[in-house]
C-alpha cells in the first residue's frame, strides 16, 4: 500500500508534476491547437490533479502501467494518439519523482526548477515574419515538394474514364454483372441522384 507524504513532499510533487506536464510536447501542442475543445487548457490542468491524486491517494499499489493508462487515455480525450514513446517517458519520471518525494528527495523537482523553460511547443502568430522562418521556409518546402513529387505512386485505372451520360448509361448492366461475381455494389452518388433538369 502507499506510504504518505509530507506535506513538504505532496507540494513538491505537485509542483513537479506540473513542470513535467508543462514541458511535455505533445500536450503543448495539443492544448495550444484547442484538440480538445475549448477548455483544453482546463483539461490538462485537471491532469495535473488526476495524477497527483493517482499518486498520493490510491489506497492501492500504484504502478506505471497506471500512470500511462492515465496519459493515455487523457490525449485520447484529446483526439490524440501517442506513439513517440514520450508516455512512458513521462510515467516513469513522476513515478521516479513520486519515490523520491516519499524518501524526502526532491533533487528532481529542484533540477526541475532550476532548468525551467517555457513549454515546448513554440506558438507562432499569423502572419509573424520571423527572420529564422523566412530563410529556411522558402528552400526546404520547394526542395521537399520536389524530392516528393517524383516518388509519389498515383493508381490509374485501367480504362479512362466517360464522363458523358450515354456512355454511363449503357455501362450500367456491365458494372451490375462486374458487381454480382466480385460482391460488391455500385452505389450512385447523392449529387447525381437528385439532379433537376
Amino acid at each position: 500500500m502507499n506510504r504518505g507524504l509530507a506535506a513538504e513532499a505532496a507540494a513538491q510533487l505537485q509542483e513537479g508534476i506540473n513542470l513535467v506536464l508543462s514541458r511535455w510536447a505533445a500536450l503543448g501542442m495539443a492544448v495550444e491547437n484547442e484538440w480538445g475543445g475549448r477548455d483544453s487548457l482546463q483539461k490538462s490542468q485537471q491532469l495535473g490533479g488526476r495524477l497527483f491524486h493517482l499518486l498520493t491517494q490510491s489506497r492501492e499499489q500504484v504502478y506505471i502501467d497506471d500512470v500511462e493508462d492515465m496519459l493515455d487515455e487523457f490525449m485520447l480525450s484529446f483526439n490524440t494518439e501517442i506513439g513517440d514513446g514520450s508516455i512512458e517517458e513521462i510515467a516513469e519520471k513522476l513515478m521516479v519523482m513520486r519515490e523520491e518525494c516519499l524518501d524526502g528527495n526532491f533533487e528532481s523537482v529542484k533540477r526541475l526548477k532550476e532548468t525551467n523553460v517555457p513549454s515546448v511547443a513554440h506558438s507562432r502568430m499569423p502572419g509573424s515574419n520571423d527572420e529564422e522562418d523566412s530563410e529556411d521556409d522558402g528552400s526546404d518546402d520547394d526542395a521537399l515538394r520536389e524530392d516528393n513529387s517524383s516518388e509519389m505512386e498515383v493508381d490509374v485505372p485501367c480504362s479512362p474514364l466517360n464522363l458523358n451520360q450515354k456512355d454511363t448509361i449503357t455501362n450500367e448492366p456491365s458494372l451490375k454483372e462486374a458487381s454480382e461475381g466480385d460482391g460488391w455494389t455500385v452505389v450512385a452518388s447523392r449529387r447525381n441522384g437528385g439532379r433537376r433538369n
